[in-house]
């Protein structure tokens, strides 16, 4: 189990982070595409990783829109494995 990071920790993230906003409880971004379908290829390409890394987003699609928040639900706040799949996102969205 990963540590949960406290506001501190959380901060430092997110210099690290580009357009990802949040406190201990969730780390949020909108990432917006020139599509709808540029959207769910998105979503696809994110899955398998995603599922490897056995750590899910709850996420939402509204065309050309996806809304993703992250947290670590077993330790109640944000923790390694989210600043992890905010920069995997972050990579898939830029591919």
């Amino acid at each position: 189990m990963s540590e949960r990071y406290d506001r501190t920790a959380v901060d430092e993230a997110l210099s690290g982070l580009e357009g990802w906003a949040g406190d201990t409880e969730a780390l949020t971004k909108t990432y917006r595409f020139e599509s709808f379908a540029e959207a769910i290829a998105f979503i696809q390409r994110a899955a398998g990783p995603i599922d490897e890394m056995n750590h899910h987003p709850e996420w939402t699609n509204v065309y050309n829109r996806v809304d993703v928040s992250l947290s670590s639900h077993d330790v109640g706040g944000i923790t390694d494995r989210d600043v992890r799949l905010a920069g995997l996102l972050d990579e898939l969205a830029r591919a």
